[in-house]
């Protein structure tokens, strides 16, 4: 049996958007995200979130009988912390998320790339003038697909973020949280390259006007230069070259754990959407080296 409300459900959603904050550090979007759910929940409710029973709960997920998978299982989690919240704070006596409907949401596989793209990718850019433009679009791809950087913080990156020789750059992620970056020798040359036209007391090292270089622009540059290139550019995007990142890792023997520090993922369920790739590399293993792989019991 919960308790009565101690407080509104408009206060305590405040209170816990304010702790996910300040000590999670969540981003700006997850935290709308949060609340909007959280308040679309009490008002399907009538302003009865905070003391909802089971017969309630039961009430919210039949109105998202309608929403897709994803969609109920954003809401469910919100509304799990959300009760695990007030739980450990007092605000309820016990925590009724069980009865919420929990639907396994199908988590599409990355689009990636292969090798030979990467490589016709290259190719083009080595057959553009070197000019400054090139210059800097050398840097940028050799950062997304050399280093898996997110395409915001490549674009803000600092313009002393990349040093010679230090091998790894520190930056500020998702939910304002640092990441230690690999910068390889041939993205560390490129950076090189291309910082001899920033100026040194520039703000960023990718400048474009009185800010720094947009995510619009750069999905521009890498389709224009995926055509080029011979390849379709719906096939291509910034992220998909960090899924490529990952993917090559994963195929020349990086762990799961390893993929989760270099990506920057909070969790290491989001990391593994990669392991299609790693449970195919295995299969592919066994089938060639094993004596009793493929037809070789047939031999």
């Amino acid at each position: 049996m919960t308790a009565a409300a101690p407080i509104s459900d408009q206060r305590a959603i405040a209170l816990f958007i304010d702790m996910l904050a300040a000590e999670q550090g969540a981003a700006r979007n997850t935290l709308l995200a949060y609340e909007r759910d959280l308040r679309g929940a009490s008002e399907t409710l009538g302003g009865a979130l905070v003391a909802a029973d089971s017969a309630a709960l039961a009430r919210l997920g039949a109105s998202w009988s309608v929403l897709a998978r994803a969609s109920v299982a954003r809401k469910g989690s919100a509304l799990r912390r959300f009760f695990g919240f007030l739980q450990r704070d007092g605000l309820r006596a016990d925590d009724p998320a069980r009865d919420l409907p929990s639907p396994v949401a199908a988590r599409p596989l990355p689009k990636t790339m292969d090798g030979g793209d990467i490589a016709r990718l290259f190719a083009a850019l080595d057959d553009y003038p070197q000019t400054p433009a090139t210059l800097r679009l050398r840097a940028l791809v050799e950062l997304l697909y050399g280093s898996g950087l997110r395409a915001t913080e490549l674009v803000s990156l600092p313009r002393h973020a990349v040093q010679p020789g230090r091998g790894f750059a520190i930056l500020t992620g998702k939910g304002g949280k640092e990441r230690l970056v690999p910068i390889g020798s041939r993205a560390a040359a490129a950076v090189e390259a291309h910082a001899v036209n920033v100026p040194k007391d520039a703000r960023y090292l990718f400048p474009s006007g009185a800010k720094h270089l947009s995510r619009i622009r750069l999905y521009q540059m890498v389709k224009a230069l995926a055509a080029d290139a011979g390849i379709p550019p719906d096939r291509i995007s910034p992220h998909v070259l960090r899924h490529a990142f990952a993917t090559h890792l994963l195929e020349g023997g990086a762990d799961l754990r390893a993929l989760q520090i270099l990506l920057g993922h909070a969790d290491i369920a989001t990391t593994q959407i990669y392991t299609h790739v790693q449970t195919k590399h295995l299969v592919d293993l066994v089938t060639s080296k094993h004596p009793l792989g493929d037809d070789k019991s047939e031999a």
